[in-house]
């Protein structure tokens, strides 16, 4: 049961995150959460390193779609200036958002990543749906209230595979 929270892989941000390397994977789309996995929770836009890093995905042919719990007005916001497509109040870990995502993809789970910054909603809801996970460092320090009660738990979550010795990937960043 626990193991439903452990995520494939674990690097600093999404910059470590190459299209070469999805690529040799047989990855052709992304589903990614938005806030504190690509920007600061409280930053409207994308940075000018992320619109690159979206870009470069793009350019080698891998899809990405934003799938959030957040609000139709904080996603479209972020995502409508730059194109890409996104799915709003995806009430993750449950399956649903996840499923229509690699619809509208046009791939198989089995070709896309789930990328977030969450145990407890990201992780779990992509290791739910057999999907490869990649959990990121959270991009700010701070979060909204349901994020910090998550947080919690999800500390309480890591120290037990760091005790079970199921984080042995983390020296690889």
């Amino acid at each position: 049961m626990l193991n439903l929270f452990l995520p494939d892989q674990h690097v600093k941000d999404v910059f470590k995150i190459r299209p070469e390397q999805l690529k040799e994977k047989g990855i052709k789309a992304i589903i990614t959460d938005l806030d504190n996995t690509l920007v600061e929770w409280d930053r409207p836009n994308a940075t000018p390193k992320l619109i690159n890093w979206f870009k470069e995905m793009q350019n080698e042919g891998i899809t990405v779609t934003i799938v959030s719990n957040n609000n139709e007005k904080r996603v479209s916001a972020f995502a409508d200036p730059l194109g890409i497509p996104f799915i709003f109040q995806a009430r993750k870990p449950m399956g649903r958002a996840f499923r229509r995502a690699i619809k509208n993809m046009n791939v198989k789970k089995e070709e896309a990543v789930v990328i977030g910054d969450q145990l407890l909603t990201d992780v779990l809801g992509g290791n739910r749906n057999g999907f490869h996970t990649i959990l990121v460092v959270p991009v700010a320090q701070t979060d909204g209230v349901i994020t910090k009660f998550n947080r919690k738990l999800e500390r309480r979550i890591m120290n037990f595979f760091k005790r079970k010795g199921m984080l042995n990937w983390e020296e690889e960043n």
